[in-house]
């Protein structure tokens, strides 16, 4: 009776692999040809080096002006005068004309979104008040937060009966509309030519964090003014990138970057916001990688208004360290790593930094020229 068929498996140790699912060599016993002895395959390797790594990377930016952002009119009424692109507009300065009337710039937080009139308390008159002690009108003292303050009812419809005064206590961050804040008011109105009646509409003020540079207008005049009418961004010149989600994981607020400006010149940047919402690109299909926007802001003047920049981020660094491509490295069934020299002998490692597609080795036996397995 011929000997069953016999496996022999030809296994190379390391990361030398035959086929995609293994190679094997069948022989039929003694019958038939002898079976052929495997040829030796050879194994690539690689020296270890001694060598500086370094985490740093490079990004890819634009210089500009940042994110453009919308400014609507706000209220009823027809666009009368506009201002050009490129016009930077600070406090108190009028960013266009409604119905011939100017609507000015204020800095801060929120928008107008009610009427502003007597006995109204909130942030909003916070920040008119903090705007027109800013443009030099004189508003009088405030209620401390806490404070109860009683303020005159709303006018009651007619023919029903006045209801008593309201008991309000004033917040942090909140301001009272005063009688000598309505003067102030008045007083300013009357300067750039608004009807003075102590009253603030929405749609009387845009408020922005602080001065805006125009983008572009969108509206024309004749144009309806409760629609967008043109875009503004901040004054100063950033740099702004989009980075892969992952990757912007390690950038942070107040880290520091060397920008390769559009004309070859080199200038220090500080990374001065990175978002907190990923998306994916414009253009590009669902199911690809999402992105951060990240803003930085050059360290010194720049001259150009636009072009390409090259963000260099300078991570962690490790000087005069062996090294070995990190494709030498072999997981050990017990745990660590280790390395294979081409007899086939292990020396375990530790592994320190990896950066470049190196990692950092230290180990007994370990030397710089030691050759090792690689796969590549």
């Amino acid at each position: 009776m011929p000997a069953k068929p016999r496996l022999v498996a030809v296994t190379l140790t390391g990361f030398v692999v035959l086929a995609a699912a293994g190679v094997v060599v069948w022989a039929r016993g003694t019958e038939g040809p002898p079976v052929p002895r495997a040829a030796t395959i050879a194994v690539q390797t690689v020296e270890v080096a001694r060598t500086n790594l370094s985490t740093s990377r490079t990004l890819h930016g634009s210089l500009g002006y940042g994110t453009p952002r919308v400014v609507k009119g706000g209220r009823a009424g027809v666009v009368t005068s506009l201002p050009r692109a490129g016009q930077v507009v600070k406090r108190g300065a009028t960013m266009f004309q409604v119905n011939d009337d100017p609507v000015p710039l204020f800095y801060g937080s929120p928008p107008l979104y009610r009427t502003l009139s007597a006995g109204v308390v909130g942030r909003d008159v916070a920040m008119v008040r903090k705007n027109l002690r800013a443009l030099g009108y004189a508003t009088g003292l405030q209620p401390r937060p806490g404070s109860v303050v009683t303020l005159p009812a709303e006018p009651p419809p007619a023919g029903e009966p006045a209801p008593p005064p309201r008991r309000v206590t004033v917040r942090a961050g909140e301001a009272v509309l005063t009688a000598t804040l309505i003067k102030a008011i008045k007083r300013w109105q009357s300067d750039i030519g608004l009807p003075v009646d102590g009253v603030l509409e929405v749609g009387d003020l845009v408020v922005m964090p602080e001065s805006v540079r125009v983008e572009s207008v969108s509206a024309v005049v004749g144009d309806n003014a409760d629609g967008p009418l043109l875009a503004v961004t901040r004054t100063s010149k950033v740099v702004s990138s989009q980075v892969d989600a992952p990757e912007a994981a390690s950038l942070k607020t107040g880290a520091k970057v060397t920008l390769r400006m559009p004309d070859g010149a080199s200038a220090p940047g500080t990374i001065g916001a990175v978002a907190s919402v990923a998306a994916t690109p414009d253009g590009q299909q669902p199911g690809a990688p999402q992105q951060v926007a990240v803003t930085i802001q050059p360290g010194k003047a720049v001259t150009l208004d636009g072009g390409d920049v090259e963000i260099t981020v300078t991570g962690e660094t490790r000087s005069d360290v062996l090294a070995v491509p990190v494709t030498a490295l072999l997981a050990l069934r017990e745990g660590g790593y280790a390395v294979q020299r081409p007899d086939n002998t292990l020396l375990p490692v530790e592994t320190g930094l990896f950066a470049m597609g190196l990692v950092e080795v230290t180990g007994d036996g370990l030397t710089e020229g030691l050759a090792v397995v690689t796969t590549s």
